[in-house]
C-alpha cells in the first residue's frame, strides 16, 4: 500500500467505481452453527485402498475423508453436471518420502511418479499413458504438520482439494492455473459444508474448526507478489478463502457456474522492485495516514453516488491504553455517536496486528468503526449485531473500491487484501474489537467477502 496516485485516469475510476456502487443483490449469510453429528466409524484398510498406507491418524483421516468424498460426488455430481460420477482408476497413495522402502511403489505413484516427487504436496494426476492415471497421492508427514498447526481437519480439507481436481478432470478444466485451483477449493467448500452438516459418515467438522481451517490457507496462498499468469498459479490467500466459502455457502452448482475467465482475483505482481523489497508494506504512520486519507474520500463518494446524501466524516482518533471518554475503558476499537468520533487503540490493536499482519491490518481496523459512522448518518443501528455485521462488509465493499483502483489518495499492494483476512481471523473474535458479538472468525471473513464481491447491496444500509 503506497501514498502514491493510482494508475488510472479520473474518468476511468468514476468508471470503475460506479461498478462497485451498483453491484448485484447478494444476501449475507449469518453463519451455519454447528451440526449434532452422530459418531463416525473409521473406514477400514479393505474398504478403501491407500497404497503405502500404514494405518496411521493421518492415513485414518486421509481414508475416511476419500470415502465420504466418493459417496459425496456420487450423489452430486448427476445433479450438478448431468452424468454419472466415474470413480478414480488410478486409486490412492501415501507416501513418507523420508522413509520409503526400496521396491514399495514398482510403477511410481500417481501417474508412475517417483514417490519423493510428493514431498511437501499432494496431488491429482491424470495421464492416459502413465501407469496409476486418475489417482490422488499425498505426503503423509506433510499433512502431520498441517493437522498440526491448523487442525485435525487440514488433511481432509487437502484430499478434497485434489478430488476437486479428479472432479474437473471430468467434465474439463477452466482456461486459467489459477481459476483450476480456485475451483478446486470451491468444491472443497461444497464438502466441507456437507461434512459440517453431519451428513458424512467417516468426517465431522464443528463450526469453530472452520476459523482454524481458514487459516491454513495462509500456508496454501502463492507468495505474496506472484503475478496472476504465473504457470501453476494458485491464488492469494483472500482468492482461496473467498473460493472456499463460496463453495461452503453456495454449493457445488455455484463452482461449476463461477470461475470463468471473468472472475476477479486479487493476487498481482509488485509494480517495481521498491515495492517488492518492502513487500508493499508502507511504515505504520503512513497506514495510519493513508487510512485517514482514504476512508473519508471513499464514504464521501458512496454518500454522494450511492445514497444521495452528504457525508459528514468522523473524527478519526487513534489512541494509547485508554480510549476516548465517549466509550468504554476496555474497547480497541470505538465510535461515538454524539460526537462523531472513531478511534482505535494504536499500543494494543493497530501496531501489533501492523508487525504480525501488515500495514492494510491497520487500514482494516480503522475503516470498522469508521462504517458504523456511515451507519448512523443513514440511521441504521451501531450498537447491535447487525451493525457488526455491516460495518465488517462496508470494509470489503471499501476494500473492493480500493483495490480496484477507484480511490485517488493512495495506492493497494499485492497482499493487502489478505491482510483483511488476518485481522479479522486474529482479532476479530476479540471481544475488544466487537464486544457482546458471538461471530467466527469464518462468519467475519464471509461477511467481508460479501462486500467485497457485491457490494453496498449485500451489507444491509438500504440498497
Amino acid at each position: 500500500m503506497a501514498a502514491t496516485p493510482p494508475r488510472r485516469t479520473l474518468a476511468a475510476l468514476l468508471a470503475a467505481v460506479a461498478l462497485l456502487l451498483v453491484s448485484g443483490c447478494s444476501i449475507v449469510v449469518p453463519g451455519r452453527p454447528s451440526a449434532a453429528q452422530p459418531p463416525t466409524d473409521d473406514v477400514a484398510p479393505g474398504e478403501l485402498a491407500v497404497a503405502g498406507a500404514t494405518g496411521g491418524p493421518i492415513d485414518t483421516l486421509a481414508r475416511n475423508a476419500l470415502t465420504d468424498l466418493e459417496t459425496y460426488w456420487a450423489g452430486q455430481f448427476p445433479d450438478v453436471f448431468g452424468q454419472p460420477f466415474q470413480p478414480l482408476q488410478g486409486g490412492y497413495f501415501s507416501v513418507d518420502p523420508g522413509n520409503v522402502a526400496p521396491g514399495e511403489f514398482p510403477q511410481g505413484i500417481g501417474c508412475g511418479a517417483d514417490p519423493l516427487d510428493v514431498e511437501g504436496n499432494a496431488f491429482y494426476c491424470q495421464a492416459s499413458d502413465a501407469p496409476n492415471s486418475d489417482s490422488i497421492s499425498y505426503d503423509r508427514a506433510f499433512l502431520q504438520e498441517l493437522a498440526d498447526q491448523y487442525g485435525r481437519f487440514i488433511p481432509a480439507l487437502v484430499m478434497a482439494h485434489e478430488f476437486g481436481h479428479a472432479v474437473q478432470a471430468r467434465v474439463g478444466y477452466p482456461d486459467y492455473s489459477i481459476s483450476v485451483e480456485t475451483q478446486a477449493d470451491c468444491f472443497a467448500g461444497a464438502w466441507t459444508a456437507w461434512v459440517a452438516d453431519g451428513q458424512a459418515e467417516h468426517s465431522q467438522i464443528r463450526a469453530p474448526e472452520l476459523d482454524e481451517v481458514l487459516r491454513g490457507y495462509l500456508l496454501l496462498r502463492d507468495p505474496v507478489g506472484t503475478s496472476i499468469n504465473t504457470e501453476a498459479a494458485h491464488g492469494s490467500y483472500f482468492d482461496r478463502v473467498s473460493a472456499f466459502q463460496e463453495g461452503f455457502e453456495a454449493g457445488p452448482t455455484a463452482c461449476r457456474d463461477d470461475f470463468t475467465a471473468q472472475r476477479p482475483y486479487t493476487q498481482g505482481a509488485f509494480q517495481d522492485p521498491s515495492e517488492a523489497r518492502t513487500g508493499g508494506n508502507s511504515s505504520f504512520r503512513e497506514a495510519q495516514d493513508i487510512a485517514a486519507t482514504v476512508l473519508p474520500e471513499f464514504w464521501n463518494r458512496a454518500f454522494t453516488e450511492v445514497f444521495d446524501a452528504t457525508f459528514s466524516p468522523p473524527t478519526l482518533e487513534p489512541f494509547t491504553g485508554t480510549a476516548p471518554s465517549c466509550a468504554p475503558d476496555d474497547l480497541d476499537l470505538v465510535f461515538c455517536a454524539d460526537e462523531n468520533l472513531v478511534g482505535y487503540d494504536e499500543q494494543d490493536l493497530a501496531a501489533p496486528a501492523y508487525q504480525q499482519i501488515g500495514d492494510y491490518a491497520v487500514v482494516t481496523a480503522a475503516s470498522l468503526p469508521y462504517a458504523q459512522s456511515g451507519r448512523e448518518q443513514l440511521g441504521r443501528s451501531t450498537d447491535d449485531e447487525a451493525a457488526i455485521r455491516s460495518a465488517v462488509c462496508l470494509t470489503g465493499w471499501f476494500s473492493a473500491a480500493f483495490f480496484d483502483g477507484a480511490l485517488q489518495s493512495a495506492r493497494i499492494s499485492p497482499g493487502d487484501i489478505d491482510e483483511s483476512v488476518q485481522f479479522l481471523l486474529e482479532y476479530g473474535t476479540d471481544p475488544s474489537v466487537f464486544p457482546d458479538v458471538d461471530l467466527t472468525g469464518f462468519q467475519l471473513v464471509d461477511l467481508f467477502r460479501n462486500g467485497f464481491f457485491d457490494g453496498a447491496a449485500a451489507c444491509d444500509v438500504g440498497v
